[in-house]
């Protein structure tokens, strides 16, 4: 038998190899991370070996020849997102055990601030995401928080909250918000149930919002609970009342009859279910509704954004983007789950903001007056036992934002405001006639369960074939009424209608066109 001594001889010398083992696997780990970090700079993100490091404990960075430099790529200073507890290295290397911040309160959940990340990386683990799956659970919960438990498992790009995502910014830089605040959900689930539908896993029909994001915070609890991460509502449904001026006179004409229960009374108030939703993309999808690649989108989305979403460059793995855009909100009468009967009629109004009209009552269009009768068609739909919905888009002057319509009514009312120039003077400032870009509005359809249109209640060409394009066929297109027409509005109306919008009516020669003029402001000469 061999001697103890013999024994221990052989242990020491197993666990000198061990631990060689060991360390020529961290190495390696580490020069594979380091490529990683090269490849994906390679692939499309453009930074400098030497780049600028920012120190949440020092001013804004003077970016010039003395200002701190970076690691190497690889050292765990610079690519480990170890670091967000706030303790980690100085810019001189040596060991901190204190907070890099010396503030009472940081404003942010790192001490430095990571620019972007990269596949593979150390401290990276991305909760699992396979959209498109049947069961929830297998789905997984969308994770987009950087806060310090979910900044590692971060599975989506972006931020919550839309556009409102900079007051959340603003909210934590004067330090009114803390970002480890935890949202107490509390008797804030939904206020009516919805689905699941056959759509909601089919990974090519919703693409742009998550069929789960109303259930998020009680369908993950456990990995909210025993995890940390935070899990987020992305849609929120709930029940009200709602008064429309126009709606107490329907009554009083006769259009619209009180029920007691979707029409309480005679000043028109009616019942409501609403459906509030964040934009959530699903980019493969998304680029493939559009008829591009993903890289393409993706390339686009963050050079147009100012470099805002390094990430959407740097990290292919992460399938999720939500937008800094605004969201959409259904309005349903009658009970919800009608919406989803094949056996009940449904009457439909797509509706795109526009601010002017619809709140303040500019009559330049014809938007308030549409909105207002795709309100009393809906509820007189459900009054007769089917289901009445008006889904609002924040889409502002076509997507263009209120800033380029104003130019563009400036344009119109200085020159001759012709019906046979509406969509030039647009394009002439803008450069482009539309950017709703339809293709993505039909998902909101697939989520609700929504399988037909008995009456769309739109005249848009641009909806009516997104729509049909997703599957979902519609039975008859119903125009605004002509005596709901503001005057001012006919050279819109009448416009959209040359360039193919649905009529009943009368379709103007390009000539015709040029005799429609609008309303002229009284100090311009014409």
């Amino acid at each position: 038998m061999a001697s103890n001594a013999e024994n221990s001889a052989v242990l020491q010398e197993i666990l000198s190899s061990l631990k060689s083992l060991r360390l020529e696997q961290t190495q390696l780990a580490s020069s594979v991370e380091a490529i990683n970090g090269r490849v994906n700079a390679l692939a499309g993100v453009k930074q400098s070996r030497d780049g600028i490091a920012h120190d949440a404990s020092y001013p804004s960075p003077n970016i010039g020849p003395v200002s701190p430099k970076l690691p190497a790529r690889g050292h765990a200073s610079r690519d480990s997102v170890g670091s967000v507890d706030g303790y980690g290295r100085n810019l001189n290397g040596a060991s901190s055990q204190q907070p890099l911040s010396s503030s009472p309160r940081r404003g942010s959940t790192t001490s430095k601030i990571i620019l972007t990340s990269y596949p593979g990386q150390a401290g990276v683990d991305p909760l699992p995401m396979e959209w498109g799956a049947q069961d929830a659970q297998k789905r997984g919960p969308v994770v987009v928080s950087r806060s310090n438990n979910s900044i590692r498992r971060r599975n989506a790009i972006g931020a919550h909250g839309g556009s409102y995502s900079i007051y959340y910014a603003l909210a934590v830089a004067s330090h009114q918000l803390d970002t480890e605040h935890r949202p107490d959900y509390t008797n804030t689930e939904p206020a009516a149930n919805i689905g699941p539908f056959k759509t909601w896993a089919d990974p090519k029909k919703i693409v742009a919002m998550d069929p789960w994001g109303h259930l998020g915070p009680w369908l993950f609890k456990d990995i909210l609970k025993n995890d940390g991460v935070e899990i987020r509502p992305t849609i929120a449904v709930t029940r009200a009342h709602m008064k429309v001026p126009e709606l107490e006179e329907s009554v009083r004409q006769g259009r619209l009859i009180p029920d007691g229960k979707i029409c309480l009374n005679e000043t028109g108030e009616l019942n409501v279910t609403k459906f509030a939703v964040e934009p959530v993309w699903y980019l493969p999808g998304v680029a493939e509704r559009f008829g591009i690649d993903e890289g393409t989108l993706r390339r686009s989305l963050f050079e147009n954004t100012g470099g805002s979403y390094p990430e959407l460059i740097t990290r292919g793995d992460i399938k999720l983007f939500l937008p800094p855009i605004g969201g959409l909100t259904v309005y349903c009468f009658g009970d919800p789950a009608k919406m989803s009967d094949p056996n009940v009629k449904l009457a439909l109004r797509v509706h795109d903001e526009c601010n002017g009209s619809d709140v303040f009552g500019s009559d330049i269009c014809t938007c308030r007056p549409y909105l207002i009768f795709g309100i009393e068609e809906a509820v007189k739909e459900a009054q007769r036992g089917g289901s009445g919905v008006v889904i609002y888009f924040r889409k502002e002057g076509r997507a263009l934002g209120e800033v380029t319509k104003y130019l563009v009514y400036n344009a119109r009312k200085r020159g001759s405001d012709k019906a046979s120039e509406y969509f030039k003077r647009t394009e002439n400032i803008a450069g482009v006639k539309d950017m709703r870009f339809q293709a993505l509005m039909p998902d909101i359809l697939h989520w609700l369960g929504i399988t037909k249109i008995d009456r769309m209640l739109s005249m848009s060409n641009m909806k009516h074939d997104a729509i049909v394009e997703q599957g979902i066929p519609i039975l008859e297109r119903v125009p605004i009424p002509d005596d709901m027409i503001p005057e001012d509005s006919r050279v819109e109306i009448d416009a959209k209608i040359h360039a193919g919008y649905f009529t009943t009516g009368k379709v103007m020669t390009l000539e015709e066109l040029n005799n429609v003029q609008g309303r002229a402001w009284e100090d311009v000469d014409h």
